[in-house]
């Protein structure tokens, strides 16, 4: 994305984690959700499931670019990164030039991101909390053995994506 605020959160992110021995939330991994989320819906299109064609390439990949964007804001403030990350890119998405039904799709899914399997959450929102799982490489992370989520990870002992 080119924009200079989206530009200046990957750098509060990268200020705030430049010690973090787990996982960072950088560009790389925010395009490797996107890229993930794209193949999860590609690999499911055969199954007519209600709300999938609106889950065009842009919005997938504007939602993964975009979910992790508040990182920086949950280590000041402690205020969840998804509902942060969700206010946050509304105005990101304004100057994109998404329309409202777009916006709605990506700035839930942002806020859904970390729901992980819940029934209740969002067809994107189910997608893009699978790929943010699927996007770490915990088997073979350094940090594995300090890591309080590699137990559910998929990752924890293959390479799926």
């Amino acid at each position: 994305m080119n924009d200079n605020f989206y530009r200046e959160c990957l750098e509060r992110n990268a200020a705030a984690e430049i010690n973090r021995l787990f996982c960072r939330h950088d560009l790389q991994h925010m395009l490797d959700v996107a890229r993930i989320t794209n193949m999860l819906v590609l690999e499911d299109a055969r199954r007519n499931i209600p709300g999938k064609a609106a889950l065009t390439r842009e919005i997938i990949y504007a939602a993964g670019l975009l979910h992790d964007l508040a990182r920086w804001l949950e280590y000041e403030t402690g205020e969840d990164h998804a509902a942060a990350g969700a206010r946050l890119a509304g105005p990101v998405l304004d100057r994109s030039g998404f329309d409202d039904r777009e916006k709605t799709i990506i700035l839930t899914a942002i806020r859904e991101h970390r729901a992980g399997d819940e029934e209740s959450i969002s067809l994107l929102g189910r997608y893009m909390a699978r790929a943010d799982d699927l996007s770490r490489p915990c088997y073979h992370c350094k940090a594995r053995a300090e890591c309080y989520k590699v137990d559910r990870m998929e990752t924890a002992g293959k390479l799926l994506y």
